[in-house]
């Protein structure tokens, strides 16, 4: 399966971010192995792998918060030594939002409107006015979505170029979780600004990614748009009658749904599937699972 880029000499110079034989070896096992991508300005890009996939160790190195080698890029700086500069054009949301007990919600509005100077407070007071947070909460006494909340609408108040999401709704219901890729569409994203997110919940941002990445090991097993992934991948519910000239094509994966076998095709045509049963475009999710469990045979 092919990277978006595979060689420096694609390399795009209007690139937001820029890997090539990206590599990072924690105690003598490598973490990344030879990560090579391009993602371009104005694109939601996804980054999807399991636990210890390397996507937290991936994104370190685009935020400069890790050495690395091999060539990394990012808004046309090395994070590595340029990263001041860096984070003044680039906003990132952990996994774990860790704000101060004893911090007031006005107070965090005003420490950042002091210290960002593209900080939109109204914006931020627009995206709180819709939570249950009130200008004298502290931090200690909001839950773990509260906090969330709260520190989702500082970063989103801020017109940044690049935004990285790791996990960026965890803790909240899925009343929230639905809320928050609203906003980040309608009042936040647009074609000067490019995101990249990480997150578990595959279902909830596939409708809003224009690019994705599936990492395991370290290494890239899948990387494409939305695009190629609609073009590339189809899936065919077969009865048994079917079954083995369905397998004769080669299916990445098969499993069994209602007493029918459902079978995923990578560049298979449609109209050659069609005459051995029903036909649909693979979820992100089935996607997923079908080349992760390939890329580990």
């Amino acid at each position: 399966m092919t990277p978006i880029a595979n060689s420096a000499d694609s390399a795009d110079s209007a690139s937001v971010i820029s890997a090539r034989n990206l590599r990072k070896v924690y105690g003598g096992q490598a973490a990344i192995d030879g990560l090579t991508f391009d993602i371009a300005p104005g694109r939601i890009f996804g980054l999807i792998g399991p636990n210890g996939s390397g996507k937290t160790t991936t994104l370190k190195a685009i935020l400069g918060l890790t050495g690395f080698e091999g060539d990394l890029t990012v808004l046309g700086r090395d994070p590595r030594h340029e990263r001041d500069a860096l984070m003044e054009d680039v906003c990132f949301i952990a996994d774990v939002a860790i704000l101060p007990a004893w911090l007031r919600v006005k107070d965090a509005v005003d420490f950042v409107a002091g210290v960002h100077p593209r900080f939109d407070r109204s914006k931020a007071e627009r995206y709180l006015a819709a939570t249950k947070l009130k200008p004298s909460m502290k931090v200690k006494a909001m839950s773990k979505g509260m906090v969330v909340q709260l520190h989702l609408a500082l970063v989103m108040a801020i017109d940044a170029r690049l935004l990285v999401l790791d996990e960026p709704t965890l803790g909240l219901d899925i009343l929230y979780r639905k809320q928050f890729y609203q906003n980040l569409l309608e009042d936040y994203f647009d074609e000067n600004k490019t995101i990249v997110i990480t997150t578990h919940q595959i279902e909830e941002v596939e409708h809003i990614l224009s690019d994705l990445m599936f990492i395991r090991e370290g290494k890239i097993v899948l990387s494409a748009s939305m695009e190629d992934i609609g073009e590339r991948y189809v899936e065919v519910m077969v009865g048994p009658q079917h079954i083995n000239p369905a397998r004769a094509l080669q299916p990445i994966s098969e499993r069994s749904v209602f007493g029918k076998s459902v079978l995923l095709f990578d560049g298979v045509a449609r109209e050659q599937l069609a005459v051995l049963g029903e036909v649909r475009t693979p979820s992100l999710a089935d996607l997923f699972v079908a080349t992760m469990k390939g890329a580990g045979q």
